[in-house]
């Protein structure tokens, strides 16, 4: 039997003996989620990526007509091989590769990362079988999706520092270069800071060593073409380069596509074919794929087909100048608060605020956002708050700013607010020099979150939906250090 609760049964227990009416559970599911963070008040920066409420509509229609195809087989499915490949054409043209390229659609960023390191160790192997432990050198801005590539295909990622504007330091990572090295990276831009890397001076060093380069464009691969048709002019990223052998972008974030849907392509099909699985000797037949799916789902192919047609070149310029122009209304903004600073020079609607007064602490900031409504992406290196500007943020500027200046006041009259809410987390989790320790903190709490049992965010009490609150002892430790470093800054005069 089913757990009950006051006579009706607790969805969520365990399947149920007898089907739930449905409109119980769409009235569950929507009650659910309204406790999600306001994306649809324009309250999220990242995550969701919205172009307008009639473009979504049009891509639930598009998606719904490929609700239960499966690119697992493109013989049985013609009509989604036939769609993949006119995207890839499509992109193709768009990054000025063309005719004899290779490339598919992924489930997003992180399985095009994936396959990149995949492809190019596979391609290493075969071409330079001597190399024992391959190496990738990276900027530290990198995404930590090539991380999560280095430990599932036993691949050293070597990152290297930037430069003081925070683009990837190409002189730094020529010095990293070693014989096992089999790639290089750069991001068009970086994900944490928008900052787009020196990718033709990267391709110059990747050809002079004879290495290939990957560019990570992911973020902005649909954003950074239609500058040129607004008067930016930014360099090269992309096939133009000759370096570049490699590039991945999402069409589901400014490409605005339903969720799962990524772009990898080569220059180079033979550096394809070494991302292709393939296995001839199963009882089951042979089996072969591109991607590290196996059932791929068809409404995420089919609607950003879709997207790129409908929107077309004249919708996502629009759609860019209006981001521009409201990361420009908020970077100007930023820069007349006293005490803040924007990291770098962000070059799409992606903007890093940091501090350059020690008093303020930009993780208490952010939980004085938060308090206000506002869903905040945390840096670290520097300390320091993100933002991911989609068209409809532009109707938020304003009250962001305003909550922004107060934010910023209140921190810096009130010092111990650094020891409060979660911003004494993030302090630490960004300051801790036992990595290994942080690390293991972080895997435990994921852990926890994904095993049944624990409870839930509606079953747990206030306290324990907190796992990574930091111990009152430590909290302790953290205040008093901090109040002797302001009293020592204060009879210094600092």
């Amino acid at each position: 039997m089913t757990d009950t609760e006051n006579g009706q049964e607790r969805l969520g227990v365990e399947i149920p003996r007898r089907g739930v009416d449905r409109q119980t559970l769409l009235d569950r599911l929507r009650a659910l989620q309204a406790g999600d963070v306001r994306w649809r008040e324009h309250k999220v920066f990242g995550l969701v990526y919205k172009h307008s409420d009639a473009h979504t509509e049009f891509l639930k229609e598009a998606h719904g007509l490929y609700f239960s195809e499966n690119g697992l087989n493109p013989m049985a499915f013609k009509s989604l091989q036939q769609l993949e490949r006119e995207v890839v054409r499509m992109c193709a043209a768009l990054f000025h590769g063309g005719d004899g390229m290779a490339g598919c659609m992924t489930s997003g960023g992180t399985e095009s990362l994936l396959l990149a390191v995949l492809a190019h160790r596979n391609h290493a192997r075969r071409t330079r079988p001597w190399i024992r432990r391959p190496e990738i050198v990276v900027p530290e801005s990198v995404h930590t999706a090539f991380i999560k590539a280095g430990e599932c295909f036993g691949v050293r990622i070597v990152k290297t520092p930037c430069g003081q504007d925070y683009a990837a330091d190409v002189r730094e990572m020529e010095r990293r270069i070693t014989a096992r090295t089999i790639l290089l990276v750069g991001s068009a831009p970086c994900y944490p800071y928008g900052v787009l890397d020196p990718i033709a001076e990267l391709g110059d060093l990747a050809a002079r060593r004879g290495l290939p380069l990957h560019v990570d464009a992911c973020l902005g691969g649909f954003f950074l073409p239609w500058l040129g048709d607004l008067g930016r002019e930014t360099p090269p990223f992309d096939f133009r380069v000759p370096g570049v052998t490699s590039l991945s972008a999402d069409i589901h974030k400014y490409g605005y596509a339903a969720k799962g849907a990524s772009l990898l392509l080569y220059r180079s099909p033979a550096v394809f074919a070494d991302q292709v699985f393939a296995d001839v000797d199963w009882c089951g037949g042979a089996y072969g794929g591109a991607t590290l799916a196996g059932t791929r789902p068809g409404g995420p192919i089919a609607a950003a087909w879709a997207a790129l047609h409908a929107l077309g070149r004249e919708g996502y310029v629009e759609n860019a100048r209006t981001i521009l122009e409201a990361a420009g209304r908020l970077i100007e903004g930023v820069r007349a608060v006293p005490g803040l600073c924007v990291l770098g020079n962000p070059v799409i609607g992606v903007v890093a605020v940091g501090a350059t007064d020690p008093a303020v602490r930009m993780y208490a900031v952010a939980d004085l956002l938060e308090a206000r409504g506002w869903h905040i992406n945390r840096l670290q290196k520097p300390e320091s708050l993100q933002v991911i500007l989609n068209a409809g943020h532009a109707a938020v500027i304003d009250p962001l700013l305003a909550d922004l200046r107060e934010a910023v006041g209140h921190v810096r009259a009130h010092p111990d607010a650094a020891f409060e809410g979660s911003a004494p987390m993030y302090g630490l989790i960004a300051n801790m020099p036992l990595r290994r320790v942080v690390r293991k903190n972080l895997v435990a709490i994921f852990t926890k979150m994904h095993t049944v049992g624990e409870p839930g965010p509606e079953e747990a009490g206030e306290e324990e939906q907190d796992p990574v609150a930091v111990p009152p002892a430590v909290l302790w430790l953290m205040r008093t250090r901090a109040r002797i470093a302001r009293l020592f800054a204060a009879r210094r005069g600092d």
